[in-house]
């Protein structure tokens, strides 16, 4: 009999593992409380601030039932041990059973309290008080403006739904299951404090390098806290920082394939010949990124103009070094990366093609 509780244990464990930590095969099945629970949770996209709390609190109400129906199903699938009969049960089935019980009823009371009065007593509320600088508003003006932010397309984002790390032009979020953690860009400290390498890695084939990045603000009232992601989004994450991260000593961040190549194409057009344009024309922000002035062109430089694959180009600079660089990785073998610096991309404007010899900074 004892191998059936076992069995009824093991089982039970595994799927209660899976529903409150689901791995990426459960998220992409669509079994976890966001999915099922999505017509009450809201949009993510339009209320963001609301759809965490009414997340955090159903999951809190929705774990709090684990203990109970580890009961049910023993009592269900091993009928042997009487669980049913409450008159009989040993001292430590009763514990089990009244922590099972007062977990939900303690939930639930809580989630009531927390949704009381528009959710002015949630955790996620008390905390966005704490950024409000206007003691005449309330914290639902620091919601309106994550809000706002988080509709945004450059936002960067890293992580799965429910535990995700989300960097707006304002702010720095963390979700996690029962919290949602807010700092305001401003008021803190980076520190890039552990690098971890794992030679495996369900996202590459190569291995992975994952970083914990600590989040210190100076506002007193806001609580501390670590991001952790992979190092190949790194460089996206410093994009949409307003503060430098601080690097501990003996931590060096394993750069992605296309930084690699980014660094060595830049080093290649530093050496190439540099054009000059006419005074008068203006150079304007580059079309790809709309942030950096544009500062290549695109002038035939690899062979005499007769020979050769590469064609001559005769578009204005309309595009800065990096994001020339991004498309003509784009244009490359991806399974084949050591070929790169040796290929050709037509020009993203009039398709002319060139190598990386064609491309001059200008002055």
């Amino acid at each position: 009999m004892a191998s059936t509780e076992l069995v009824i244990t093991t089982i039970y464990f595994l799927l209660a593992l899976c529903f409150m930590a689901p791995p990426t095969e459960v998220v992409s099945a669509g079994l976890t409380i966001q999915n099922v629970l999505a017509g009450f949770l809201g949009s993510e996209d339009i209320n963001f601030i609301y759809y965490h709390m009414r997340r955090t609190t159903v999951t809190l109400v929705v774990h709090s039932f684990v203990p109970l129906g580890y009961y049910i199903a023993l009592t269900w699938g091993a009928p042997h041990l009487e669980l049913y009969a409450l008159t009989r049960l040993d001292l430590h089935e009763k514990i089990f059973l009244a922590i099972s019980l007062i977990l939900p009823v303690c939930a639930c009371v809580m989630a009531w309290y927390w949704s009381r009065h528009k959710w002015d007593h949630h955790p996620l509320a008390t905390s966005l008080g704490y950024h409000n600088s206007d003691s005449q508003s309330s914290w639902r003006a620091v919601a309106s403006s994550i809000n706002i932010e988080y509709r945004r397309i450059n936002k960067f984002t890293s992580g799965r739904p429910g535990r995700r790390v989300i960097v707006t032009d304002s702010w720095i979020i963390k979700t996690s299951t029962y919290c949602v953690y807010v700092a305001h860009q401003s008021d803190i400290h980076l520190t890039l404090s552990k690098a971890e390498e794992h030679a495996l890695s369900h996202e590459s084939l190569h291995g992975a390098q994952f970083l914990n990045i600590a989040v210190a603000s100076v506002n007193p009232h806001v609580k501390s806290f670590d991001i952790r992601l992979n190092s190949l989004e790194y460089s996206d994450l410093k994009e949409k920082l307003q503060t430098p991260v601080r690097i501990a000593r003996d931590i060096v961040v394993r750069q992605s394939l296309s930084d690699l190549f980014l660094n060595a194409f830049k080093e290649q057009v530093g050496l190439n010949q540099p054009c000059t344009v006419d005074e008068a024309l203006v150079l304007e922000p580059c079309i790809g990124c709309m942030i950096n002035t544009a500062n290549v062109k695109l002038q035939k430089q690899c062979a005499n103009p007769s020979e050769g694959e590469c064609g001559q180009c005769y578009c204005r600079p309309l595009w800065c070094e990096e994001c020339m660089g991004k498309w003509f990785a784009s244009r490359q073998d991806q399974q084949r990366p050591e070929t790169w610096m040796s290929g050709r991309s037509p020009c993203p404007m009039c398709r002319a093609v060139f190598c990386v010899l064609d491309v001059c900074r200008v002055i």
